[in-house]
């Protein structure tokens, strides 16, 4: 069973009732089920694989913190995505506000596409590198939203609770994301397979 599809089975409340008891395991459980989540949103923040591994070690260091904040009646994958998203923030302004803003360009590592033939893995590998470079072009809250949307899963008003957005907004830069990617990824496929 896969970590997404692992999601599904696991009771998060009780989970999160072993946590505040103490049970580590609970919380490695927990850890492997969000981890890739948290990740792929830090990553859309940063977009430097070292930096979002740390984001995904301070999330995690806060969620064990501030279990006791988290109220049962909400959503915990936006709970958990919201301290995400205000740890990145912060990382930002520390960090990279001090490099200047420059930006590490990498490939987003964890986009996985199965690979039975080594033909077929120059394939994947190359559409990887367009895709990832691709999505470095759009604008940091296209960005977000495009990543938390076909990465993440979530929905329109999930993605506006956790970026503090309007719906609207939501809808308006995912449907400018799309068409960017779109008019991203369209030449550079037909330089590379034609």
């Amino acid at each position: 069973m896969n970590k997404e599809s692992r999601e599904e089975y696991v009771d998060i409340q009780s989970l999160l009732s072993k946590i505040k008891h103490g049970d580590k395991e609970a919380f490695q459980i927990l850890t492997q089920c969000f981890q890739r989540k948290v990740f792929q949103l830090a990553y859309s923040y940063l977009r430097n694989k070292e930096d979002a591994m740390d984001i995904v070690q301070e999330t995690f260091l806060r969620l064990h913190l501030k279990i006791d904040l988290y109220k049962h009646e909400n959503n915990f994958q936006n709970w958990l995505l919201q301290i995400t998203r205000n740890i990145c923030i912060d990382y930002y302004r520390k960090s990279y506000g001090k490099r200047g803003g420059r930006y590490l360009h990498e490939n987003i590592e964890d986009v996985n596409i199965s690979n039975d033939t080594d033909q077929e893995q120059i394939y994947s590998s190359d559409l990887k590198s367009i895709f990832s470079q691709c999505l470095q072009k759009l604008s940091e809250k296209q960005r977000m939203v495009f990543v938390m949307k076909h990465f993440n899963h979530l929905e329109y008003k999930e993605i506006a609770q956790i970026l503090d957005i309007a719906l609207g907004t939501v809808k308006s830069l995912h449907f400018k994301a799309v068409q960017n990617m779109k008019a991203l990824i369209s030449p550079m496929l037909g330089e590379k397979y034609e």
